[in-house]
C-alpha cells in the first residue's frame, strides 16, 4: 500500500495510525452510488481520503468492460483500497469474500461487514467476533463494521482488532449519531482507534463525533447522493479536520450561568471624569 495518503513513517504530528500504518487524512470514502466515474474521481481528489472502500461483490456484478474501467479508475486515484465484505450474511461467506478480495486488490486490509438484518443492515453482533477472529488468524488487518455496543466492541479488540468502526445510524439513513451516550461511552472506555462508519448525513455530524474524540469517519451515501458530491466531499473533509482540531485544542467546559467575556475591574475612568 503505497500512496501520498499513507506512509509507514511518523513524519506527521497527528497522523491516523491503523495497524501501524500512518495516514494523513482521517476521512475514508466509499466508491458506490456516484452519478458517474468522473464525479467520483473529482470527489476523491477534493477530499483526499485516507482510504477508498470497494466491494468485491460490486466488481463481480459489473460487466467485464465496466469492471475493468472502475478498477483502472481506482488505480489512477492512487489512494489505498479498503475492500469490504458488503452483502455477506454468514461467517464463512465473509471469510471467503475476504480471501478473494485480498487476491483481487492485493492488500491484507479488509472492512468486515457481516449483516444480521436485511432491513436495517445492522451488523450480526452474534457472529462478528468469530469472523474477525478467523480473519486475523489468516493475516488480515480487520476493520470491523459494528454497532455502538460496548461489550461487542471490547470483544473485537480482545481478539485482535486494532481498530473498530461503530455505526452512528443505519447505513444510508444520514440521521447522524442516534445514540450519543453510547458512542461517547465507547470512546471513553476503549483505547484503540475508533472510526464512525455509516449513518452520517451532514458535515456537522462528522465534526461532532470527531469532537467527541473519534479518530476518523467513513462516508459514502452522504457524499455520493449529495446534489454536488464534489463540494460535499470537501465539506466533509474540512469538517473532519475541524472536529479533530477542536478535540486537540480542548473545548471550554459548559457553564450553567452566563460568564462575562470581558470582566469589569474597578470603576471606569470616564465615570470619575464626569463626577
Amino acid at each position: 500500500m503505497t500512496s501520498s495518503n499513507a506512509t509507514n513513517a511518523t513524519n506527521f504530528d497527528d497522523s491516523l495510525v491503523l495497524y501501524g500504518q500512518c495516514f494523513t487524512s482521517r476521512l475514508l470514502l466509499g466508491t458506490a452510488r456516484y452519478p458517474s466515474p468522473s464525479v467520483l474521481e473529482a470527489a476523491v481528489q477534493r477530499a483526499r481520503p485516507a482510504m477508498l472502500t470497494a466491494s468485491l461483490r460490486r466488481q463481480g456484478s459489473l460487466d467485464a468492460e465496466a469492471g475493468n474501467s472502475f478498477w483502472e479508475l481506482l488505480r489512477r486515484l492512487n489512494v489505498p483500497i479498503l475492500p469490504n465484505t458488503a452483502g455477506c450474511h454468514s461467517v464463512q461467506e465473509a471469510i471467503t469474500t475476504s480471501h478473494m478480495a485480498r487476491e483481487v486488490f492485493n492488500t491484507p486490509w479488509i472492512k468486515l461487514e457481516l449483516i444480521g438484518d436485511d432491513y436495517t443492515l445492522q451488523p450480526d453482533t452474534l457472529n462478528l467476533v468469530e469472523a474477525a477472529t478467523q480473519l486475523i488468524k489468516d493475516g488480515f488487518q480487520v476493520l470491523p463494521y459494528c454497532t455502538e455496543d460496548l461489550v461487542l466492541c471490547q470483544r473485537l479488540v480482545d481478539v485482535g482488532c486494532q481498530a473498530v468502526m461503530p455505526w452512528a445510524a443505519p447505513i444510508g439513513t444520514g440521521r447522524g449519531p442516534v445514540n450519543p451516550y453510547a458512542l461517547q461511552l465507547l470512546r471513553e472506555r476503549l483505547d484503540v482507534p475508533l472510526l464512525v462508519d455509516a449513518g452520517l448525513g451532514l458535515p456537522s455530524h462528522a465534526c461532532q463525533v470527531m469532537e467527541w474524540g473519534y479518530d476518523g469517519v467513513l462516508l459514502n451515501t452522504a457524499v455520493a447522493l449529495a446534489q454536488d458530491p464534489v463540494t460535499m466531499a470537501g465539506a466533509f473533509a474540512d469538517a473532519v479536520q475541524a472536529g479533530r482540531s477542536a478535540r486537540r485544542a480542548g473545548a471550554m467546559a459548559a457553564q450553567d450561568t452566563a460568564q462575562a467575556s470581558t470582566p469589569v475591574l474597578g470603576t471606569p475612568f470616564w465615570h470619575h471624569a464626569h463626577e
